[in-house]
């Protein structure tokens, strides 16, 4: 099942979309769950990392497609965005947010299924990753294993530090322990979990990370971590 979100203000676009969907659907034998929004504003007050395509409208009302897509981009760097536009002057700047493409309206058959088709593409090798989703101010947000480095507890709250920025969200870190275990992660002390793929050098009582960081391992877990990070090598 692939989750489609269509983001357009004219409805008889959006069902033009939905047939061609339907069509493409009955060709290539994959399953689309379809959400109808007719306004950037209400796609992005609604977003919740769930969809794999957004085809969205670049002129709406309340709020325009580009501006809608770097919200979307910002919480999620993997959902394939494509503009649907009436002129080529506004789909260039697709490039920003890293749209998969545009299509001009009148929307045509061929040129949306070839779209179509990289689409899939791309969401088939996404699927062989790992994600967890978090709650940042509000927001929630879908992020790669592979991109975190560690994870670190910090009073009330949890700081996920992947290889572009850092995230804070709410805690306990047991969870993320319960999230990540399964995904090559490993707790080297009561207050951080690393990414063992991400584990440059064991120092004495310290986890040299690639990033530069050094974190302490406890007495306690170090004979476990190492066990594990063996394992992860092997």
């Amino acid at each position: 099942m692939i989750n489609v979100w269509i983001v357009e203000d004219e409805s008889s676009q959006a069902e033009i979309i939905k047939e061609y969907l339907d069509k493409y659907a009955a060709a290539n034998n994959v399953t689309f769950s379809v959400t109808v929004f007719s306004d950037g504003l209400d796609v992005v007050e609604r977003y919740d990392g769930t969809p794999d395509i957004v085809f969205l409208d670049i002129q709406m009302k309340h709020m325009d497609g580009m501006t809608a897509a770097k919200r979307i981009r910002s919480v999620d760097g993997d959902v394939v965005i494509i503009f649907i536009t009436s002129t080529v002057q506004y789909a260039v700047q697709g490039y920003t947010v890293d749209a998969l493409g545009y299509v001009l309206k009148p929307v045509p058959y061929t040129a949306f299924s070839q779209l179509l088709t990289k689409a899939v593409s791309r969401i088939d090798n996404k699927r062989k990753k790992n994600y967890i989703k978090i709650t940042v101010k509000d927001m929630q947000l879908k992020l790669d294993c592979d991109k975190i480095l560690y994870v670190e507890s910090m009073r009330n709250n949890v700081v996920v530090h992947t290889s572009e920025k850092d995230y804070v969200t709410v805690g306990p870190l047991k969870r993320f322990e319960e999230l990540l275990g399964a995904h090559g992660f490993s707790k080297c002390h009561n207050a951080y979990i690393v990414n063992l793929s991400h584990v440059q050098a064991v120092q004495k009582e310290e986890v040299v990370m690639t990033n530069g960081v050094r974190l302490p391992i406890s007495r306690m877990r170090r004979k476990e971590f190492m066990a594990e990070l063996t394992e992860g090598i092997l």
